[in-house]
């Protein structure tokens, strides 16, 4: 079908373009004739001036309709690979800003419209500056710009909602709008997928330990669909695990858990982690993860985040160097004569000494402590077995 159109495009403009040469050829001959340039004044000789140029123009007529379809279709395709990895939300303020850099454009080129000679040629020049400017300024500010407009839009969806009780409901955006707007004192706190999968905020939210507005982006949801539709077992349990989570938390009283409806595609960015980041910095939120590698790249970023890992270990029970437990050696460690065991939430414990002792209960003593966003480990000596 797109073929089909494209040839009929081409023909009518070929048609087109013949058909203007062949008038202004008419009418060049007339000029011709009156002002007497050409010699004879018999019929014959008008009505071949009148075919000469005629003929003459449609003919250059058809061959500039076929570089003008070209270089049609030149623009049409260059600008649609650069329009492919521009968002709607780009589109729309770089468009304002042409709007507003004209506005200023013809403004300004009032006082020099009565100019003899030069003032239309300042008006051009005035209007392709500004227009220019105005898109370079407002995609360069496109954040701030997108930022306000959503504070008007919470300001006024505020305004309907409280003082006109009889009208009808905010919209979904309207609700985002007012979300956001009424979460700038309690900063938002930004799911992400492996903190929906991890499970245990959750349990962190039934005890009260989540305050202020929970933000459930809808990229976040749509990796969350990608995991539950995978053709591993394992990665499918996971991701329905995560939306019977996200269940749980939305019927909650002791929170408000917003989805937002914002893809990558609005943020103009193709990876989960990095609109996270982008969200966080727009909204003034924070990210809740459990992925140790968001939690670096969002330090390096400036961005608050709040990892699950860091709270359970905080909670662990506190060792220090020179106390004493008892430990059940499970296998070989990656040194020589190392024994490994674990405590009952989970923590690692590296025991010297401890390999000939695997499968039996030994007290240790505790020489250091390694804590990091992925864990605690607890380095130790035998000490003596512990009988059963």
């Amino acid at each position: 079908m797109a073929e089909g159109f494209g040839k009929i495009l081409k023909a009518g403009t070929r048609v087109l373009f013949s058909l203007l040469g062949g008038v202004a050829g008419y009418q060049v001959a007339q000029i011709i004739l009156r002002q007497g340039w050409w010699k004879g004044g018999s019929m014959s000789h008008i009505i071949a001036i009148n075919l000469l140029f005629i003929g003459a123009l449609s003919l250059t007529g058809f061959i500039l309709s076929i570089y003008f379809v070209k270089g049609l279709v030149f623009i049409g395709t260059f600008s649609e690979r650069q329009l492919q990895t521009k968002s709607w939300h780009d589109l729309s303020v770089s468009v304002i800003g042409l709007i507003v850099g004209l506005l200023v454009a013809n403004l300004i080129a009032l006082p020099f419209s009565g100019l003899p000679a030069v003032g239309s040629y300042i008006a051009v020049l005035l209007n392709l500056t500004l227009g220019y400017l105005g898109v370079r300024i407002f995609s360069r500010r496109r954040d701030e710009i997108l930022n306000m407009w959503s504070s008007l839009g919470g300001l006024k969806g505020k305004l309907i909602f409280r003082g006109k009780k009889g009208r009808q409901p905010p919209s979904q955006g309207q609700q985002e709008d007012l979300f956001l707007e009424e979460s700038r004192e309690t900063p938002p706190k930004i799911l992400d997928t492996s903190v929906i999968i991890d499970g245990r905020i959750l349990d962190v939210a039934k005890v009260g330990f989540l305050e202020g507005p929970i933000v459930l982006p809808r990229f976040v949801l749509t990796e969350l669909q990608s995991v539950a539709d995978s053709t591993d077992p394992s990665k499918r349990s996971r991701g329905r695990r995560g939306f019977d989570v996200v269940s749980e938390l939305q019927k909650l009283r002791e929170i408000h858990v917003q989805v937002l409806e914002m893809t990558l595609k609005d943020l103009g960015l193709e990876a989960v982690d990095e609109a996270l980041i982008a969200l966080a910095k727009q909204v003034g939120g924070k990210i809740l993860t459990t992925d140790y590698n968001l939690n670096m790249r969002a330090q390096v970023e400036k961005v608050v985040v709040l990892n699950v890992n860091d709270l359970a270990n905080s909670l662990k029970p506190v060792l220090l160097p020179g106390e004493s437990l008892v430990v059940e050696i499970l296998r070989e460690g990656k040194e020589p004569n190392q024994g490994v065991g674990y405590l009952e939430d989970g923590t690692m414990i590296v025991v010297e000494d401890g390999q000939r002792h695997i499968g039996r209960k030994v007290e240790v003593f505790v020489t250091s402590l390694l804590q990091t966003s992925a864990g605690r480990m607890i380095f130790g000596r035998y000490v003596r077995e512990v009988q059963r």
